[in-house]
Order: structure tokens, then sequence, then C-alpha cells
């Protein structure tokens, strides 16, 4: 399978270094092997998505192994419910393709191809270059470069993507395996930029046209030094708010332990 044009919705084919359409949409292959497909009038800002600063912050974090747990957990759940036999598997939000890289050897096993998307150029540049056994778009996630009901599975860690568009690529009885933080979620480090924590609203999605089969909570003590505290507050969306001050003060701590909570749910397409 292939991607679809942004444009007019039909599907891409490859001519030598471009993907063209029917309508002669076209969208030229990068040296690094990605593909842009979100035209400039998609675009929200000059550069929509994470900045290289907040990139580097989070790539060097995760490189560190703080979320292993989590990429395993969600591993786990693509190894026991993808098919025997697949065909495409999406990451939704793929950033600079550290999850992304686990998913596609689990999809492999399957015969399945993989997928990441992500608004943010700079974090596909990088995937692309690190992780060439994946296909990586620049692309937005409210209108999905695929066609109708051709994703065995779309893993969504944090990543914003509308219900319908969700119930229109995945196969009937296809998988989305979502990702996002539980109540008690980085609290040490919101006590630090807040006056008073508000604990995270409990996950209460519904994505319709899609039955939840299993929900996991996974929670554990992170123990981090002073410059992966700092990247680990880069990475959150609340690093606006926090002063000069908590910066240094994090970069300054030997030692800083933080709580993890993450609630994954399983969701699978009605017929």
């Amino acid at each position: 399978m292939s991607f679809s044009c942004p444009l007019c919705h039909a599907p891409l084919c490859r001519q030598q270094n471009s993907l063209v359409c029917p309508q002669r949409h076209q969208f030229d292959l990068a040296k690094e092997g990605y593909v842009n497909l979100l035209p400039v009038q998609h675009k929200r800002s000059r550069e929509p998505g994470d900045s290289a600063e907040m990139m580097q912050a989070r790539r060097a974090f995760l490189d560190a192994g703080h979320y292993q747990p989590l990429r395993d957990a969600i591993s786990q759940q693509l190894e026991a419910r993808l098919p025997a036999q697949a065909s495409a598997l999406l990451d939704i939000g793929c950033g600079e393709g550290y999850y992304t890289d686990a998913f596609a050897q689990i999809a492999a096993r399957h015969g399945a191809q993989t997928f990441g998307l992500d608004v943010s150029k700079p974090a596909i540049r990088a995937a692309a270059k690190r992780y060439p056994q994946v296909m990586f778009c620049v692309a937005s996630s409210h209108r999905l470069p695929f066609e109708d009901r051709t994703l065995d599975a779309v893993v969504r860690i944090y990543a914003p993507c509308k219900a319908q568009e969700l119930a229109r690529v995945v196969n009937a009885g296809g998988w989305v395996i979502t990702a996002a933080p539980g109540p008690h979620h980085l609290q040490e480090l919101k006590g630090l930029i807040y006056d008073e924590v508000q604990l995270h609203a409990p996950q209460r999605e519904q994505i319709e046209g899609f039955t939840m089969v299993e929900q996991q909570s996974l929670a554990y003590t992170m123990s981090l030094n002073g410059a992966e505290a700092v990247a680990l507050l880069q990475m959150t969306p609340f690093a606006w708010r926090a002063k000069p001050a908590v910066r240094e003060t994090l970069a300054e701590r030997v030692q800083f332990t933080c709580q993890t909570d993450f609630s994954i749910q399983c969701w699978q397409r009605n017929p």
C-alpha cells in the first residue's frame, strides 16, 4: 500500500523520486527517504510541530531508556493483536521514531509495512535518517494521507486524531492503541511549576466505531540526573510555564525522582 494525496485524496503512485496522483499533484521524496504531505495551505504555522530543541531533548531522554517500559508495554500489545499476515501499521505523532522503530520490528514479523507520521519536519527528517526500514511522512493527523480501511493497527501516543479518521483508515477488526498520561503522571515535576498541582483527569475517551477491549495502567518511578530532568521538562506541554529558576534548579540536581503514570487503551474496529 502507499499514501493518498492530501489535496484530492486519490492514491499516490511512485514515479522515480516523487509520489504522483492521477490529478498530477506531485510530492517529492527527500534524500533521507521521507515525503512531505503537508501542503502549505494545511499548515497552521510556518514550522508546525516541535522545535529542533524540543526534539533533541526528547531524543536524549528517550535514548537513555526512561520511557522504555511504555514502549515495551505497547509493543507487547501489538505483538498479541496484529494478525499473522498484516498489511500496514501507522504510528501517529511518531516524532523522531523512538517508538516507531520497535513497532516496525514487530510489524515486520507479521508481514506489515510501518508508517510514521508527524507534523514536525525536523523530527521526521531525523527519524528517516535513523530508521530507514520505516516510511515516514510529514502530514496532519486531522486528515490522514491513507486510503479507506488500509491499516491493520494505529498507535497514538499522546497524539490527537479525529475518531472519524481512525474509523475511516482502520480495517474491520483492526486496532487503535493509545497512550495518555494517568492521574499522577510527572506530579513531582509539576510541583516545581504550579502552586497547586492538578491531577490529570482520568482518560474517558470514546472512539466512535471502535470497542475498547483492554485498559492497562503503567506506573513506575524514574531517577534522573540534572540534564535528564531538564530534558524531561522540555518534552512536556507545561515547559513554557516554567520560570528560568525552575530549569536552573533542575539542572543542578544530582538526582531528581519523578513518577510516571500512563494509561494504555486497546480499541478494536467494529465490523
